[in-house]
C-alpha cells in the first residue's frame, strides 16, 4: 500500500537563481563560497553555466538577503518559490 504525504507549512521555501555574474565574477565567486559553504570550484563551475540555482529551500527572507548581496556585488539574481514535493511513505 502506498501513501502520499504533503507538507504543510506556512511559509513557501525559495530558491536563489542567479541569472549574470556579472564584471566581477571573482568575487560573486568567494560570495557564493562563503554564503554556501561550497567548494570555490564548485561556485565558479556555477556561474560558468548559468542561470544557476545557488540554494533551495531556504526561508523567504534569506533568499532575499542572499539576492540583495549578490546584487550589491554586481550580479543578477531573483527568487523563485521552490515546489514542494509529495513524500512517500515506504
Amino acid at each position: 500500500m502506498s501513501e502520499s504525504f504533503l507538507l504543510v507549512c506556512d511559509e513557501l521555501p525559495h530558491s536563489v537563481v542567479l541569472t549574470d555574474a556579472g564584471n566581477r565574477t571573482t568575487e560573486i565567486v568567494k560570495l557564493l563560497h562563503r554564503r554556501t559553504g561550497q567548494s570555490l570550484w564548485h561556485c565558479k563551475s556555477l556561474i560558468s553555466d548559468l542561470p544557476a540555482t545557488v540554494v533551495e529551500y531556504v526561508p523567504e527572507e534569506v533568499a532575499t538577503a542572499m539576492v540583495a548581496e549578490l546584487h550589491a556585488a554586481g550580479a543578477d539574481a531573483h527568487t523563485q518559490v521552490t515546489p514542494l514535493t509529495p513524500l512517500r511513505a515506504k
